[in-house]
């Protein structure tokens, strides 16, 4: 038996999240960060893996987002940890873009 993949979710609009900036959206249960980097759009986890702080408070610039706690450094293109002291990689989500839509796959 095929296991089901997840559907992609509409999350904002292109025009909700303008190059450079963040938003925290909801997809099913999860907390997803998703950002605007130079016209393409990521999406990784929004709790920060260290102790949990929320990503879209912190500061981004360029690809990486800075923690407001701890400061904790994640690339947002990659999930991966750039500086510490978090040391466990954000999940990344799949993004797409559609007529204006902008669309994240589920991990559930």
């Amino acid at each position: 038996m095929a296991k089901s993949v997840p559907d992609f979710v509409r999350v904002a609009s292109t025009d909700d999240i303008s190059e450079g900036k963040m938003r925290k959206v909801i997809v099913g249960t999860q907390q997803v960060l998703v950002v605007n980097v130079k016209g393409k759009y990521y999406a990784i986890g929004n709790v920060c893996t260290h102790l949990g702080g929320p990503l879209d408070r912190g500061i981004l610039e360029g690809q990486e987002v800075q923690c407001p706690l701890h400061g904790s450094h994640f690339d947002v293109t990659t999930g991966q940890v750039k500086r510490g002291p978090a040391t466990r990689p954000e999940p990344v989500y799949d993004v797409r873009v559609e007529a204006g839509s902008i669309l994240v796959r589920s991990k559930q």
